[in-house]
């Protein structure tokens, strides 16, 4: 075990430790100017989604759907626990670069999304897969297939095995520590229904989410905005907080604007997921009439993610007493639940603990179709399907009932490392492609198209399926 432990730690420290997140933030930065600032461009078009803009064939996975999916998949502990840990290492201007760094990535998930439409397949039961595997494969070619199973595999050990397991500790702990609720049955619980939901495939998960998503969101804010409201006039000095902070005209914490920056970035990669290829697999399944709209969707959910969840835990804890400057080893999620008493009273500590439970089943449900996807890339037997619900549902309960066993599955970090490395290279030599699509979306809505439609005919260059284009006849 000690020598696998180094070897994780090795390929951890050589990707999120050295490289990778001035990677993600210069190719984010790039993709940005690249593209004429696209995310900012189009940003009163992803609105349109809430109000079904896109909706089309009712048998079909819509784009509000893979929306919610998505959301649910990035807005989960990170944003509850993670912004509360980037504050007390980082200081309130670790806030400020979660911003920066989601503003950026707006346009990474965009690009991501828009590749993993374009190839995307039309399966046997009439549904679209798709994915950063199917964009490698079909975008760069068959001699890059061995980059795909890295690419395929890596999802499977970080999302759907790793990173479940951590999902169903997190509740049971919230669920023993506030309700006094046994792990055991909060994992059985959470187990039958996860098993519930995933034997029901993408359309199952999809209309949970429908139902899920909306209360979990709606829920938080709201209660988050009541917090604001009662300390309305404590907000602009908060504020003030956090853009010095960034800049370096006041230092909270030791390291100063370096610790700001380096906390920021890091939490606020790791909540919105943008460019670590991850959401592309569920912005593959829906029906759209050209990629770009999903890529717009799924800019949209980085926002979301980023620009408001994270922004409300970050204000329930500034805006209260219980957070100071500087304190060290502070648990991210004890941080927000006492903050959260402190303004409302003891029973907020029973609502976040709801809010947990909805945070990590929609992460649980989205994990396990990204390991899905990856798998029936790799193979066509229905049989490794089963297997893999069966083993969800196995890591699921585990994770809850043995707190201690979660340490089996630190390759989860390091895994998804090289996930975001594999996923960014392929980004930078399918970006051209992007672009074109970008173009075209663009030369349809100034010809007074308002719904752009992708002709396969006018990429024939391109290895796209024309069946997963059915507007296009």
């Amino acid at each position: 075990m000690q020598f696998f432990d180094t070897i994780f730690n090795l390929i951890n420290d050589l990707t999120w430790g050295w490289a990778l997140i001035p990677f993600l933030v210069v190719l984010g930065v790039f993709f940005t100017m690249a593209s004429g600032f696209v995310q900012f461009r189009f940003f009163k078009r992803m609105f349109g989604v809430l109000w079904g803009d896109e909706d089309g064939d009712p048998t079909k996975i819509s784009a509000r759907e893979a929306l919610l999916v998505s959301v649910g998949g990035r807005v989960g502990g990170g944003n509850i626990a993670g912004v509360a840990v980037a504050i007390t290492a980082g200081g309130p201007g670790a806030v400020f670069w979660m911003w920066a760094i989601a503003l950026v990535g707006m346009c990474s998930g965009l690009v991501e999304a828009t590749l993993a439409q374009a190839f995307k397949r039309t399966t046997d039961e009439g549904d679209y897969r798709g994915g950063p595997a199917q964009a490698i494969i079909y975008g760069l070619g068959a001699n890059y297939r061995w980059l795909a199973i890295i690419y395929a595999v890596c999802l499977i050990a970080s999302f759907a095995i790793g990173f479940n397991a951590f999902q169903g500790n997190t509740v049971a702990g919230a669920a023993a520590d506030s309700l006094g609720i046994p792990r055991y049955a909060t994992g059985i619980f959470l187990a039958a229904a996860t098993g519930f939901i995933v034997y029901g495939g993408i359309h199952r998960i999809a209309k949970a989410s429908d139902v899920i998503i909306p209360i979990m969101a709606i829920g938080y804010i709201g209660l988050a905005l009541v917090i604001i409201v009662m300390n309305i006039t404590a907000l602009p000095g908060v504020i003030w907080d956090i853009v010095a902070n960034a800049v370096g005209i006041r230092e909270a914490v030791a390291g100063g604007v370096g610790a700001a920056l380096s906390n920021g970035l890091r939490r606020g990669l790791f909540s919105n997921e943008a460019g670590l290829g991850s959401a592309p697999n569920v912005a593959a399944t829906a029906y759209v009439r050209h990629p770009v709209s999903q890529g717009i969707t799924q800019s949209f959910s980085v926002f979301i993610d980023t620009m408001v969840v994270c922004s409300c835990t970050a204000f329930i804890i500034l805006l209260g007493d219980v957070y100071q400057p500087g304190q060290a080893d502070v648990d991210g999620v004890i941080l927000t639940q006492q903050s959260m008493v402190d303004h409302v009273g003891a029973w907020a500590q029973y609502y976040l603990t709801a809010a947990i439970f909805l945070f990590s089943f929609s992460s649980i449900i989205y994990n396990y179709y990204l390991g899905e996807n990856a798998l029936s890339f790799m193979t066509a037997n229905k049989n490794a399907i089963h297997i893999l619900r069966i083993v969800i549902v196995f890591i699921v309960l585990l994770g809850a009932v043995a707190p201690g066993a979660t340490a089996v599955f630190n390759f989860s970090d390091p895994m998804m490392g090289v996930l975001a490395v594999v996923n960014l290279l392929a980004l930078m030599m399918l970006f051209p492609i992007a672009l074109r699509l970008i173009n075209d979306f663009r030369s349809q809505l100034a010809a007074g198209n308002k719904r752009p439609l992708f002709d396969p005919k006018k990429f024939a260059d391109l290895d796209t399926d024309p069946t997963a284009w059915p507007d296009a006849k």
